[in-house]
């Protein structure tokens, strides 16, 4: 950050009296800019024994299989964020949303919050226009080396260990950065 989003002027690094972090501070009208984490909402969305994923038709890791997600406006709860995720990605209406994964990514200043959601029937969904296909799968069909992101593993190894006990309380971990494969 270089300018003040309020007045313009330039802007400074340094740690507010009284705060234990740095912040950029308004060098002429002495506002503090606080960032923040960014809150990504999305869902686990069901079908009897199957899981909805979609491949992304966008970048970061295109072609890859994810949970419908993304990130929460200002103005909408996070329960609303998902759903409204859920139709853009997957055209999928999804009811009965009980959270379920709360992920930090501290590297990536953004917390996952992934509700569980029931499908209104077995073809009530199509690809949005950030995907480029959308699919039910069985746990032995779940493309795990295809999958875009840690959370969407993390939270599809919860829900299969967690349906196998007929219990799904709320997880909350911290996921570390993807390593990206390089091709030899």
């Amino acid at each position: 950050m270089k300018y003040c989003s309020d007045c313009g002027a330039t802007v400074t690094h340094k740690m507010p009296e009284g705060e234990t972090r740095l912040r950029f501070i308004c060098d002429s009208c002495g506002i503090i800019h606080y960032q923040n984490p960014k809150i990504i909402a999305g869902v686990l969305p069901l079908w009897g024994e199957q899981v909805l994923l979609c491949r992304r038709a966008i970048e970061p890791r295109y072609g890859l299989w994810t949970l419908p997600a993304g990130f929460m406006e200002n103005g909408e709860t996070t329960d609303q964020a998902a759903a409204r995720e859920t139709h853009e990605e997957a055209n999928a209406p999804v009811s009965n949303l009980t959270l379920y994964t709360v992920i930090s990514l501290p590297h990536a200043n953004q917390v996952y919050m992934i509700y569980r959601g029931e499908l209104p029937a077995e073809d009530a969904f199509s690809p949005g226009t950030e995907s480029l296909e959308t699919r039910l799968f069985h746990e032995a069909e779940v493309p795990w080396d295809e999958l875009a992101f840690h959370t969407v593993r993390k939270t599809l190894e919860r829900y299969f260990h967690d349906r196998k006990h007929g219990v799904f309380p709320v997880h909350n971990f911290e996921c570390p950065p993807m390593t990206v494969k390089l091709a030899t």
